[in-house]
């Protein structure tokens, strides 16, 4: 139909997009690829911007690939060292490496830090995800492996695919996504064999209690869903959760 339609409207196909009216464009890629002259805006557009997220996987690929057992830790950036969080994180961080595991965070300061902290000085694996944000100042001074990320669902990928169980202590919505998002993988089966602790039942419980007295009563949920998350205080319970699933794992595999 060359450049129109049926209907006599400017039409043409660019690969597998159909473009109309004012979107059609005069000149193909091939040409303004080979054509030296005129604007390079091109380099700052979605495509290329495909490049960099290829990048970015196989960076992370590539550096994460004999991390070993490892477990994610997540909790609130703005958790304070005077917080009892705080220093529940940095126990979780050294007795989850005492157990085997290298600890996985987001790289920023807080929970994260201090859940770092404990890993790097028990002498573990203290890695950090971290994300460009314009709040924050970039990986924490305890991380000893870190990649620092441009997109978040790249760096999803990363604690989903490397971790073999989270660990969320008390958290604002950064947390939440990362715990709903475990959750969601979870409950359709795109992850299997992944525990979920929730740390800090002071904090959790009216979460859970919402999600039982109005998610669960409604229908939304199913208690198969809620089964999925274990709430304690006890570190030595979380990091033992870990331990029976990394054990299962062996087994199974």
């Amino acid at each position: 139909m060359g450049w129109r339609d049926e209907k006599g409207r400017p039409s043409r196909f660019k690969g597998p997009v159909r473009l109309r009216r004012d979107q059609v464009e005069t000149t193909t890629t091939d040409q303004r690829l080979l054509d030296s002259r005129g604007p390079h805006d091109w380099v700052h557009t979605d495509p290329w911007r495909v490049l960099r997220i290829q990048a970015e996987f196989v960076e992370g690929f590539g550096q994460l690939a004999e991390l070993g057992s490892a477990v994610a830790v997540f909790g609130s950036a703005r958790t304070t060292p005077d917080e009892p969080s705080f220093a529940q994180a940095e126990e979780v961080g050294r007795k989850l490496v005492e157990a085997g595991f290298a600890v996985v965070t987001g790289g920023g300061p807080g929970a994260m830090e201090a859940a770092n902290r404990g890993a790097s000085q028990a002498g573990g694996v203290s890695v950090g995800l971290g994300i460009e944000l314009p709040f924050e100042s970039g990986l924490n001074d305890w991380v000893d492996v870190g990649i620092n990320f441009r997109y978040f669902f790249v760096r999803k990928t990363m604690f989903v695919k490397y971790s073999q169980g989270y660990i969320v202590l008390p958290g604002g919505v950064g947390t939440l996504d990362e715990l709903f998002e475990a959750l969601t993988l979870s409950q359709t089966r795109k992850v299997t064999q992944f525990p979920i602790v929730l740390l800090g039942t002071a904090y959790w419980s009216g979460l859970l209690d919402w999600m039982r007295d109005t998610q669960l009563a409604e229908g939304k949920i199913s208690q198969s869903d809620l089964d999925m998350m274990v709430l304690t205080d006890d570190v030595d319970e979380a990091v033992a959760l870990m331990v029976a699933a990394r054990e299962q794992e062996d087994r199974a595999g």
